[in-house]
């Protein structure tokens, strides 16, 4: 059997298995779609979207509350886990020692196959006692920030590393054969390199951020209110799809799928932003 056979029958099967990918993602956004289209008819999208109740018994479904809460969870988890993860990923590159680097590395990606409900256990047996002291019940929008730091940093790190690891080590040699040391080094020529890598590290943990719904719903709260505080209980958009799900009929059912396709669009949008930036970043 000739190499060149047995390279067109994998570039045929890579073909295949992409275009059967495509396919399912567009049967489940037609299918969510349609499951959530009467309610934008009935209710509107503008009331959906922006509307500040949720109350199914009464026929109010605004999930501007799940929105802000899916966003602030999103963005605060973020915000601890990126200057992190960045960091331990240029311990793990550039700093630590080899036998350092060997008990590291396999731990953070022990990290990344924890299942999420465990993440929730943890927080509601060691945070939620810890926040309930700061004020509130406990099950708040802070707790829920500490939790998904947690879940997210793994993969913030080992894109990050891989991404370090991956700048030419020519780099490295001129930087410091013009007279820098090595933090010099890393800070002003290894990071700018592998900023398009450290980019993507932060888009998927953005959407590991976001589409999370186990862990949340255990330390959240899942009140639909405004936060006014960190110490607020909040509802994000997963969560309130997986609360109401099983007892969910008729227009409040369709509501949830609604936002589904909300989440949806939020996802497509952020990959969007996130591959229009890394295209301007490589053009540079």
């Amino acid at each position: 059997m000739s190499r060149y056979f047995i390279d067109r029958v994998s570039k045929s099967m890579v073909l295949i298995c992409a275009a059967i990918s495509f396919l399912v993602l567009l049967l489940i956004a037609t299918f969510i779609a349609k499951e959530g289209m009467p309610v934008f008819g009935e209710i509107g999208l503008g009331q959906f979207l922006f509307g500040g109740e949720w109350r199914p018994g009464d026929g109010q479904f605004g999930i501007l509350t799940m929105i802000v809460g899916s966003i602030c969870v999103a963005i605060g988890s973020l915000l601890l886990a990126v200057p992190l993860g960045v960091a331990c990923a240029i311990f793990l590159a550039e700093v630590a020692p080899h036998r350092i680097r060997e008990i590291f590395r396999p731990a953070v990606e022990l990290l990344v196959g924890i299942p999420s409900v465990v993440y929730g256990l943890v927080g509601m047996a060691a945070l939620v006692p810890l926040v309930r002291e700061l004020g509130g019940t406990g099950f708040s929008l802070l707790t829920a920030v500490i939790v998904l730091t947690a879940m997210v940093l793994p993969t913030i790190i080992s894109i990050s590393e891989d991404s370090i690891r991956s700048v030419p080590i020519q780099y490295k040699e001129a930087a410091l054969a013009l007279g820098a040391n090595h933090w010099q080094t890393i800070w002003q020529v290894l990071l700018p390199a592998a900023r398009s890598g450290i980019v993507a590290a932060a888009v998927l943990g953005m959407g590991r951020a976001v589409g999370e719904t186990m862990a949340m719903i255990m330390v959240i709260g899942n009140s639909p209110i405004f936060p006014n505080s960190p110490l607020d209980s909040v509802r994000t958009l997963t969560g309130n799809i997986a609360v109401e799900i099983a007892y969910a009929t008729g227009i409040h059912e369709n509501a949830l799928f609604a936002t589904g396709v909300v989440l949806f669009v939020f996802i497509i949008v952020l990959n969007s932003v996130a591959f229009l930036a890394r295209k301007k970043e490589i053009s540079q």
